[in-house]
Protein backbone atom coordinates (compact mmCIF):
# COMPACT_ATOMS: atom_id res chain seq x y z
CA UNK A 1 0.00 0.00 0.00
CA UNK A 2 1.06 3.16 -1.24
CA UNK A 3 1.95 5.97 1.58
CA UNK A 4 1.24 8.66 -1.44
CA UNK A 5 -1.95 9.33 -3.41
CA UNK A 6 -1.52 8.00 -7.21
CA UNK A 7 -2.29 11.26 -8.41
CA UNK A 8 0.07 13.08 -6.71
CA UNK A 9 3.26 10.28 -7.53
CA UNK A 10 1.87 9.44 -11.79
CA UNK A 11 3.73 12.39 -12.94
CA UNK A 12 6.99 12.03 -10.58
CA UNK A 13 7.33 8.69 -11.64
CA UNK A 14 6.18 9.57 -15.18
CA UNK A 15 9.26 12.17 -15.39
CA UNK A 16 12.09 9.61 -14.98
CA UNK A 17 9.58 6.53 -17.36
CA UNK A 18 9.18 8.94 -20.09
CA UNK A 19 13.25 9.58 -20.27
CA UNK A 20 13.65 5.52 -20.89
CA UNK A 21 13.50 4.74 -17.24
CA UNK A 22 12.16 1.65 -16.09
CA UNK A 23 9.85 1.62 -12.97
CA UNK A 24 10.05 -1.54 -10.70
CA UNK A 25 7.42 -2.55 -8.44
CA UNK A 26 8.37 -5.94 -6.88
CA UNK A 27 11.44 -7.08 -5.07
CA UNK A 28 12.05 -10.12 -7.76
CA UNK A 29 11.89 -7.24 -10.18
CA UNK A 30 14.86 -5.18 -9.03
CA UNK A 31 17.02 -8.68 -7.92
CA UNK A 32 16.45 -9.28 -12.16
CA UNK A 33 17.48 -5.71 -12.96
CA UNK A 34 20.67 -5.81 -10.54
CA UNK A 35 22.11 -8.77 -11.48
CA UNK A 36 21.50 -7.77 -14.90
CA UNK A 37 25.01 -7.62 -17.32
CA UNK A 38 26.63 -4.49 -17.84
CA UNK A 39 25.99 -1.18 -16.36
CA UNK A 40 22.50 -0.38 -14.57
CA UNK A 41 21.30 2.44 -12.83
CA UNK A 42 18.84 2.57 -9.86
CA UNK A 43 17.05 5.46 -9.12
CA UNK A 44 15.21 5.73 -5.12
CA UNK A 45 12.54 8.43 -6.72
CA UNK A 46 10.77 10.25 -3.99
CA UNK A 47 7.96 13.11 -3.55
CA UNK A 48 10.80 15.46 -1.33
CA UNK A 49 11.60 18.71 -3.41
CA UNK A 50 15.32 17.75 -3.45
CA UNK A 51 14.04 14.74 -6.03
CA UNK A 52 11.92 17.23 -7.69
CA UNK A 53 14.59 19.94 -8.22
CA UNK A 54 17.51 17.46 -8.14
CA UNK A 55 17.60 14.08 -8.91
CA UNK A 56 15.18 13.56 -11.72
CA UNK A 57 16.74 16.35 -13.58
CA UNK A 58 20.09 15.61 -13.02
CA UNK A 59 19.24 12.00 -13.80
CA UNK A 60 17.53 13.05 -17.43
CA UNK A 61 20.05 15.35 -18.14
CA UNK A 62 23.20 12.80 -17.38
CA UNK A 63 21.28 10.29 -19.73
CA UNK A 64 21.88 12.69 -22.51
CA UNK A 65 25.57 11.85 -21.95
CA UNK A 66 27.51 10.16 -24.99
CA UNK A 67 28.27 6.74 -22.31
CA UNK A 68 25.22 6.11 -20.69
CA UNK A 69 24.24 2.62 -18.45
CA UNK A 70 23.08 -0.10 -20.31
CA UNK A 71 19.69 -0.45 -17.98
CA UNK A 72 18.10 2.28 -15.94
CA UNK A 73 15.87 0.96 -13.36
CA UNK A 74 14.03 3.39 -11.06
CA UNK A 75 11.99 2.50 -7.40
CA UNK A 76 9.44 4.59 -5.80
CA UNK A 77 10.24 5.32 -1.75
CA UNK A 78 7.09 5.58 -0.06
CA UNK A 79 5.26 3.93 -3.18
CA UNK A 80 6.59 0.19 -4.12
CA UNK A 81 7.44 -0.35 -0.33
CA UNK A 82 9.04 -3.93 -1.67
CA UNK A 83 11.14 -2.91 -4.42
CA UNK A 84 12.61 0.00 -2.74
CA UNK A 85 13.60 -2.01 0.18
CA UNK A 86 15.33 -4.78 -2.07
CA UNK A 87 17.10 -1.89 -3.85
CA UNK A 88 18.55 -0.30 -0.80
CA UNK A 89 19.34 -4.08 -0.02
CA UNK A 90 21.82 -4.35 -3.03
CA UNK A 91 23.04 -0.78 -2.37
CA UNK A 92 24.35 -1.50 1.15
CA UNK A 93 26.51 -0.35 3.20
CA UNK A 94 25.20 2.71 2.47
CA UNK A 95 22.39 3.72 4.75
CA UNK A 96 19.11 4.40 3.64
CA UNK A 97 17.98 7.29 1.77
CA UNK A 98 15.63 8.68 -0.98
CA UNK A 99 16.28 10.10 -3.02
CA UNK A 100 19.86 7.89 -4.59
CA UNK A 101 21.19 6.97 -7.17
CA UNK A 102 23.07 4.12 -7.64
CA UNK A 103 25.34 2.67 -10.27
CA UNK A 104 25.82 -1.27 -10.26
CA UNK A 105 28.50 -2.74 -13.20
CA UNK A 106 27.98 -6.61 -13.09
CA UNK A 107 25.61 -6.48 -10.19
CA UNK A 108 28.59 -4.34 -8.32
CA UNK A 109 27.43 -1.12 -6.48
CA UNK A 110 30.58 1.10 -7.67
CA UNK A 111 29.15 4.51 -7.73
CA UNK A 112 26.60 5.86 -4.71
CA UNK A 113 24.92 9.48 -4.57
CA UNK A 114 23.24 9.85 -1.58
CA UNK A 115 20.36 11.98 0.03
CA UNK A 116 22.93 14.20 1.26
CA UNK A 117 24.68 14.68 -1.75
CA UNK A 118 21.40 15.77 -3.78
CA UNK A 119 19.98 18.37 -1.16
CA UNK A 120 20.51 21.32 -1.33
CA UNK A 121 22.73 20.94 -4.75
CA UNK A 122 21.12 22.07 -8.31
CA UNK A 123 20.46 19.78 -10.64
CA UNK A 124 23.40 20.35 -12.73
CA UNK A 125 25.83 18.90 -10.23
CA UNK A 126 24.07 15.86 -9.79
CA UNK A 127 24.18 15.42 -13.69
CA UNK A 128 27.77 16.49 -13.78
CA UNK A 129 28.43 13.49 -10.78
CA UNK A 130 26.94 10.80 -13.17
CA UNK A 131 28.19 11.70 -16.16
CA UNK A 132 31.59 11.37 -14.42
CA UNK A 133 30.63 7.95 -13.27
CA UNK A 134 28.94 6.84 -16.99
CA UNK A 135 32.47 7.88 -18.35
CA UNK A 136 34.03 5.51 -15.84
CA UNK A 137 32.05 2.63 -15.53
CA UNK A 138 29.95 2.50 -18.68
Amino acid sequence: MSQYPEYLTTPMRDELVNAGVTDLTSAADVDVAIQKEGTTLMVVNSVCGCAAGAARPGVIHALQNEKKPDNLYTVFAGVAMEATQRARQHMLPYPPSSPAIALFKDGNLVHMIERHHIEGRPAALISANLKGAFDEFC
